[in-house]
């Protein structure tokens, strides 16, 4: 270590008069902030042509923008007097006072984009507007105007980027890494504008082109954009997401939500557009993974490319120069209506939408020859017997045979449907942590226990309506089995398919018209338990708290203290009891009965983090699935336990009707669809 007893003290710095900069370095300095490398410069141009109403963008680049850039637009163009005035700093033709900054629709308002780039680089602006006779070429550097022939339109051209500040070039990237950044941005504007066609060139060579896929006025905008959608972004992400729409008071959400089978590693798949302009913002971002918190495994990312639509009064988009982040004034309205956009846009279970996708194939197998038909059976209306969720412990208690001379017999049954049998039971107690709901009935050889005073019946599952008429269907082995008819009395294929066996006491096979389905039968029902709690505690009811013997206090900041009282309805909702014990101390005096064995204070803080930082009812509905989600996974039914062939059925009937069925709550998926093309190639049939 250096002697700090003999270090001589820094001289004080030498005092500098305070002077104005130079205009140039003024603008380099603007540089800065909206220049940061060739993309930069790439987003800038584009904005102006999509401003100026272009329907053709090329972009012609070399050395990954650092030697060239180019963009040429047929826009509306750039009259031979306002040249040499769109180089000025903050000049614009976008906003002229106060009220236009605050409703600003346009891409580009600030009127520094130009000139910034024009101090660091050789920039030469051509355009010609559609009044005028002759096009007119302006260099920055020198200042020359001069005729030049072009059609309708402008391009902008920007040689030897950073060649003025050497410093700023060498941390530039390889080439191809630049490359890869201008062609980003170039896909972000094409993603907002089916109705632009958009060309990249680079080195003489065309590496990307998107043509315009819609007219306004012609056609309809959502299969534009899908198809928009699959040419930048690949067939396989329309196929693999679901189209979403939603308005939430002021806030208009559409695009296209990814499944969570297409989930990736990297955050490199999210796409948000607020009033057609490519944004960050924390709220959406935030409210989108929200929407896919009990549904994805681990911690991989959605994707999703998402639009919206808001009164541009409401956002504030003068936040940042390079006008990427912006601010709203109800951030809250703006959560709501993404995170309910996407959750409605993936509740529907995927099998009914696999189903109808094929329905082509499957009405031309129909027409052949075959060994048997089957027929849909309908979904288990346990609510409409005034159930509760525990009820679904019934699914699972071994079927009971009727009688002799009950008349039912060889398949024939005096209820308007035969099929899997429930036993009948009492309504279940309420919700609570010591509730049937929680408890293990997967147990092998074991029946649940039933509430004091019921008895247990043979009970056939109704099949929704009164009165249909049971079709019977007869396999090659002569057995004998009825199934409902559809609501209109036709033929219904089960998405799912019907059950033929279980696999190892853990999956479910079953054939479908598609294939075979594989299905996690854990899994499974454990998402039809979450799903059902989730609607009981919806209903009105409170989490179950457990007092705590003594207290656990912990000292807390100011807004801690501030939250803890501000929001003691919403942690009484959670099952948590916060209170003041001091001006800088809080005492936990309950917590959720089901966490009763946890960190009490580190529960506690970590709601109240969650309550300071967003919107009150995200945190409740957060915390309220993550204690459903444990109680759900042991209230499943467990692997190595034997099921009918009729539980089987009734199961994937459940499947069918439950939201968010696709997946278990954990993100794992509950099934997985073998098509009979894949069968065949797995043993080469048709080489």
């Amino acid at each position: 270590m250096p002697d700090m007893q003999h270090s001589t003290p820094a001289a004080p710095p030498a005092h500098r008069p305070i002077r104005d900069l130079p205009e140039e370095l003024i603008s380099q300095i603007a540089a800065g902030e909206v220049v940061e490398r060739p993309a930069s410069v790439v987003r800038e141009l584009l904005d102006n042509a999509l401003d100026a109403g272009a329907t053709q963008v090329t972009v012609r680049l070399s050395a990954g923008g650092v030697r060239l850039i180019a963009v040429e637009d047929d826009g509306s163009g750039i009259a031979q007097d306002e040249l040499a005035v769109a180089l000025r700093r903050h000049a614009t033709s976008k906003i002229s006072s106060l009220s236009d900054l605050e409703t600003v629709a346009s891409m580009g308002f600030r009127g520094e984009a130009l000139a910034a780039i024009a101090s660091v680089s050789e920039l030469s602006l051509l355009s010609r507007p559609a009044t005028q006779a002759s096009a007119f070429v302006l260099d920055a550097r020198s200042g020359e105007l001069r005729p030049a022939a072009r059609s309708t339109g402008t391009t902008v051209e920007v040689k030897e980027l950073f060649f003025s500040t050497p410093a700023r070039r060498k941390f530039l990237k390889a080439d191809a890494t630049e490359l890869a950044h201008c062609l980003e941005s170039v896909r972000r504007h094409a993603l907002a504008r089916p109705d632009v066609g958009f060309a990249v060139w680079h080195d003489g060579k065309l590496v990307e082109q998107w043509r315009a896929s819609f007219v306004p006025g012609q056609g309809d905008a959502r299969d534009a954009l899908a198809r928009r959608l699959s040419d930048v972004l690949g067939a396989d992400f329309v196929a693999q997401s679901v189209a979403l729409q939603h308005r939430g008071g002021p806030v208009t959400v559409t695009g296209h939500a990814g499944l969570p089978d297409a989930a990736r590693a990297r955050a490199d798949h999210q796409y948000c557009y607020v009033n057609g302009r490519f944004v960050r913002d924390k709220v959406i971002s935030h409210a989108a993974r929200s929407a896919y918190e009990d549904v994805l495994h681990g911690h991989k990312q959605p994707v999703y490319v998402l639009y919206l639509e808001i009164d541009p009064a409401r956002v504030d988009v003068n936040v940042h120069p390079t006008k990427i982040e912006l601010r709203f004034r109800d951030s809250r309205e703006v959560h709501q209506a993404v995170r309910h956009a996407v959750e409605n846009a993936l509740a529907t279970p995927r099998a009914a939408a696999l189903a109808a996708a094929e329905a082509g194939a499957a009405v031309t197998a129909a027409k052949q020859p075959q060994a048997h038909a089957w027929r849909a059976q309908s979904a288990l209306r346990l609510e409409e017997r005034g159930h509760h969720v525990a009820d679904l412990q019934a699914l699972w208690g071994p079927k009971k045979d009727p009688p002799p001379d009950s008349g039912q017999a060889h398949g024939q049954s005096s209820e308007p449907w035969a099929g899997p049998r429930l036993a009948q039971r009492a309504p279940a107690p309420p919700l609570s942590p010591a509730g049937t709901a929680a408890r293990d009935i997967g147990t092998e050889a074991r029946r649940p226990t039933l509430p004091p005073g019921s008895q247990e019946q043979g009970h056939a599952l109704p099949s929704g309506r009164e009165g249909q008429e049971v079709a019977r269907s007869l396999d090659q082995e002569g057995r004998e089995a009825a199934w409902p008819l559809g609501q209109e009395g036709q033929e219904v294929a089960w998405p799912l398919g019907r059950a033929v066996a279980q696999i190892h006491g853990v999956y479910i096979l079953a054939e479908n018209a598609q294939g075979m389905v594989i299905v996690d039968m854990h899994a499974a029902h454990e998402r039809i338990v979450y799903e059902r709690l989730k609607a009981q505690l919806d209903s009105g009811a409170r989490m179950a708290s457990q007092p705590l013997l003594i207290p656990g206090t912990f000292a807390a900041t100011a807004e801690e203290v501030a939250t803890a009282e501000e929001s003691a309805e919403v942690l009484a909702t959670l099952g948590l009891e916060v209170i003041p014990f001091s001006p800088k101390t809080l005492a936990v005096r309950a917590v959720p009965a089901v966490l009763a064995q946890g960190d009490a204070v580190e529960l506690a803080r970590s709601v109240l983090a969650e309550l300071a930082a967003h919107d009150t009812s995200t945190v409740v509905q957060r915390a309220r699935n993550e204690l459903l989600g444990t109680m759900a996974c042991h209230g499943a039914v467990r692997a190595n336990r034997h099921l009918t062939i009729d539980e089987m059925n009734a199961l994937l009937r459940q499947m069918e009707a439950t939201e968010r069925s696709d997946q278990c709550n954990h993100g794992r998926p509950t099934w997985r669809q073998l098509s009979m093309k894949e069968l065949d190639a797995l043993f080469l049939r048709g080489r």
